[in-house]
């Protein structure tokens, strides 16, 4: 017992507390007052006593407003990619036709090339066709990062689906398209819940675009509005790691419900059938 102690249990148990420590400390710095955060030795403990400080944050700045345009462009851009992906995938796994190879790779470049690169063609286009300050263009835009490594995840899962399931279904009439949708996508729901939440976290954490094609104060998401908050001789440290904890609990909250299938999508194709 003291060899497994001391050789699995130990060192998880210091991983733990090295990967939790960061949200612990935010949590402990959203409930202190400025004046208290550069004393000596520093509080370890929340001050539960300031909770009124989360509240007055909703009544000082548009934090809810931030979070509904962020919780709005995230699934947006999460049900797009999806929406594209499938096809996408489903072809690119069961269909031979030229430039396939091609294409496949083509979209593992679209990884390659920093977001910075296209904002400003992007930009020129949007405002062309008068998208700024919408959510359209945040949507578009992130979709456009996040479909591509989207198609990749639901490739290799759909790769490891036996071909005979859906060879049979068509032998008793079924279309493509009806295999995708009644055969071959229920088995691939983990999949599907993956390249979902990897699309929702990937937008709710942008900020380049964020930025550029929203300079409406209405249209602001949650990572630009707390950016907003750093100054050039101040930052209010207690209220960014409040404005943080309310910007944690959406993604987190999605990442507990959708935990099972995340995993076992990602883990899909790990291990060749």
């Amino acid at each position: 017992m003291s060899i497994r102690l001391y050789s699995i249990y130990l060192p998880t148990l210091i991983f733990v507390l090295f990967a939790v420590f960061p949200a612990y400390w935010m949590v402990v710095t959203s409930l202190q007052r400025g004046e208290n955060l550069y004393i000596w030795p520093p509080r370890i403990m929340p001050d539960f006593t300031q909770l009124h400080v989360l509240q007055r944050l909703f009544t000082t700045q548009p934090i809810g407003l931030w979070l509904k345009n962020s919780l709005v462009v995230s699934l947006g851009v999460a049900c797009l990619s999806i929406l594209f992906a499938i096809p996408a995938a489903f072809a690119f796994s069961r269909f031979k036709f030229r430039g396939s190879s091609v294409i496949q790779f083509s979209l593992l470049l679209t990884q390659m090339i920093p977001s910075t690169v296209i904002i400003v063609p992007l930009f020129i286009i949007f405002r062309n066709l008068h998208l700024l300050n919408t959510y359209t263009s945040l949507i578009l835009a992130d979709t456009a990062i996040t479909a591509p490594i989207t198609v990749w995840i639901l490739k290799v899962f759909f790769d490891t689906i036996p071909n005979e399931i859906e060879e049979a279904a068509l032998i008793d009439g079924c279309t493509p398209w009806n295999v995708l949708r009644y055969i071959t996508l229920p088995i691939a729901v983990p999949s599907v819940v993956a390249g979902f939440a990897l699309s929702f976290f990937e937008a709710w954490n942008e900020f380049a675009f964020a930025l550029t094609f929203a300079s409406d104060q209405e249209m602001w998401v949650s990572s630009v509005g707390m950016a907003s908050w750093i100054g050039w001789l101040t930052t209010p440290v207690e209220i960014m790691m409040s404005g943080a904890l309310f910007f944690t609990i959406p993604s987190l909250v999605l990442f507990l419900v959708l935990q099972r299938q995340l995993i076992s999508g990602l883990a899909a194709g790990a291990v060749k059938q």
